[in-house]
């Protein structure tokens, strides 16, 4: 499937070749002598320049994403206007309302954080704590980027939240937009070289790709500096990054712009996501992202550089095909001392070449597609002027969640706590909000938010086990032995109430959805199945549903996709089963394809892989033919 590239033509040559690297060159406008140019880039305008889209008009108008939103701000509506709006995403904030409450719109914001790393110091924990009390709805949630979401805050409360969040060295900025988001990394914090590496190399990343704007500390901040630097920024200042940030090759990098020299006024055509983790831990879905980084060190431990992969994203739209989730392909082999000269060129790359006609193919996967991944490499080779070298030999990644105790390497140790589906509340004598500021003050503990929604203590002194373990006893916790795997394993997107997108419920379901097919598993004499399900209230796919062994993706009210076959360590997509599965029917759609699991698996056989190997069509026909309670184990 292809699509065509809008903004330009582009012409890349392979070094010393006289032969394109494009099946089809003169499509692209590709003169003979353009193909023997030595690591070349050409950009041809189209005749007739293409009227820009709405979107991209406004960015263009916002003076670097502050107009209309500044004057939206301190009006006496309890909303925005849409164009406020969309400028609002790019300072971390999205207007929603409740969907479920009949009559004049409830409007509110949610306002979403940005931890590289997942990192959320104590003092960090506290501010959020008390502000999701005195001017949110009086919960937090943990998202699936490692970072936390603030709901139901008032208009005329944002500035306060985020001010306070900006002045004690934490931001919201890119944490939504069309930038590089959170950037995400493996959570646990092992005291070893490539652990740290990883570590810091996400929070490089999340410096280099900041926007530079000084429309935050305008609008928020009312044009003064933050209280604080933001915590991660100087935890890298060895890297020098900003001085890698403007560094100009000469090569079409950097932009003629002298607020955001690489990403202009018009920022990316959409979102762009950066994991980094080390090689055999795959516990961040790194083939979901735009760019994945793997840290690889000698014999020594010393960093030698990355292995990175391109062209990951989960979002698509139902009944459209030339929409589709996508695990990204291995781009090469990157020292370390190219690195950030690399990741601006693969930015620059979408930023020129993505399409900005079509928002549902603007994501970096789709052009990655359209090239191939030889192409896209040739294409990121042209503005970083060097060959990119081949992928090396790594570890087999493997899943872990990091959830329990564990040794840090350092004489400490650390806890990940389960928290279903990231919701942090007191509910009842289930009181995890009040036990999480109570673990706080009285051990000062930071945390780290895992990419599956859960919580990691970090530094715990082993003499304070006991005692942490108690205080969780105290207020209603249940103990990681006593959590269902299939718990552990889930994941599902807030969706109902309050995103306008979702066309069905999944956080809120999402529980029933596991002891439904524990009751089945339990029945049929496999209690022992693992099996990694996730839930999403629409198809765009931020709980990651297309990676899951077993995907519950919203189309309908009370209605769902099934997707199956994705690898249970978080390798490959899933396909679609059904459409249109209504919730009573769950265990009826279910069951078949347990039961032909059970008669047909190969010997330790994961049910991801399973299925991924039979196919749907070889499900679908055994399971017209299936009698329900037919088979067990």
């Amino acid at each position: 499937m292809k699509y065509q590239i809008p903004s330009t033509l582009l012409a890349v040559a392979l070094s010393g070749s006289s032969t394109s690297a494009f099946i089809n060159p003169s499509s692209f406008g590709i003169s003979q002598q353009q193909r023997s140019s030595s690591l070349s880039m050409v950009l041809e305008k189209p005749k007739k320049e293409k009227k820009l889209s709405k979107l991209e008009i406004l960015k263009t108008k916002s003076d670097h994403l502050t107009n209309p939103l500044k004057e939206q701000l301190v009006t006496e509506e309890i909303s925005v206007n849409k164009d406020a709006m969309q400028i609002l995403k790019y300072h971390g904030s999205y207007m929603q309302s409740n969907r479920e409450l009949k009559g004049k719109k409830d409007f509110q914001f949610m306002l979403r954080l940005k931890q590289p790393a997942g990192e959320l110091p104590a003092d960090l924990y506290r501010l959020l704590d008390d502000l999701s009390a005195t001017m949110g709805q009086g919960d937090l949630r943990a998202t699936t980027r490692q970072c936390f979401q603030i709901h139901g805050i008032l208009k005329g409360n944002l500035k306060t939240v985020i001010s306070s969040i900006m002045n004690i060295g934490s931001s919201t900025v890119g944490a939504c937009g069309d930038v590089s988001r959170n950037v995400m990394t493996t959570p646990a914090p092992f005291k070893t070289a490539e652990y740290k590496y990883a570590n810091e190399w996400s929070k490089v990343f999340a410096q280099l790709f900041r926007p530079m704007t000084p429309a935050f500390s305008e609008i928020w901040l009312d044009g003064e500096k933050a209280a604080s630097v933001e915590y991660w920024s100087k935890q890298v200042e060895e890297y020098d990054v900003d001085a890698n940030m403007v560094k100009d090759n000469g090569r079409g990098i950097i932009l003629p712009d002298s607020v955001e020299p690489l990403y202009g006024d018009r920022y990316l055509p959409r979102k762009f996501k950066i994991g980094v983790t080390v090689p055999g831990d795959n516990s961040i879905d790194i083939y979901t992202n735009d760019i994945g980084c793997v840290v690889v060190t000698n014999d020594k431990g010393e960093l030698e550089g990355f292995n990175v992969m391109v062209g990951g994203g989960m979002g698509r739209t139902h009944n459209k095909e030339s929409t589709f989730a996508r695990a990204a392909d291995h781009l090469g082999f990157v020292p370390k001392e190219d690195m950030m000269e690399v990741m601006k060129s693969i930015l620059a790359s979408q930023r020129d070449h993505g399409n900005r006609d079509v928002r549902a193919n603007a994501r970096m996967k789709y052009l990655v597609h359209t090239l191939g991944i030889d192409n896209f490499r040739t294409l990121v080779e042209s503005y970083y002027g060097k060959k990119i070298q081949p992928w090396k030999e790594i570890e087999d990644f493997k899943y872990n969640d990091w959830m329990g105790w564990w040794e840090q390497g350092d004489g400490k140790l650390f806890y990940g706590l389960h928290v279903d589906n990231g919701r942090v509340k007191d509910d009842g004598d289930f009181r995890l909000k009040t036990c999480l500021r109570v673990l706080v003050d009285k051990f000062n503990l930071d945390m780290i938010i895992s990419p599956t929604q859960s919580l990691i203590f970090r530094d715990i002194d082993p003499k304070d086990k006991a005692e942490i373990e108690s205080i969780m006893a105290e207020h209603g916790l249940t103990p990681l032995e006593q959590v269902d795997p299939l718990a552990r394993l889930a994941m599902a997107c807030p969706a109902l109430p309050l995103c306008g997108l979702a066309q069905t419920e999944a956080e809120r379901r999402m529980p029933s959805y596991i002891d439904r097919v524990r009751s089945l598993l339990n029945g049929m004499n496999i209690p022992e199945e693992e099996i990694l399900m996730r839930m999403t209230g629409c198809p765009n796919g931020c709980a990651r549903p297309y990676m899951a062994e077993l995907a519950f993706v919203g189309d309908g009210p009370n209605s769902y996709q099934i997707w199956l076959g994705g690898s249970p360590v978080l390798t490959r997509t899933a396909f679609p089963y059904i459409a249109k599965m209504k919730d009573e029917n769950l265990e009826a759609t279910v069951e078949p394809i347990l039961a032909m699991f059970i008669q047909q698996r190969q010997e330790f056989e994961a049910f991801g892989d399973f299925c991924h190997r039979v196919g749907a069509e070889a499900i679908e026909t055994y399971a017209r033919n299936y009698v329900a309670g037919s088979v067990k184990a």
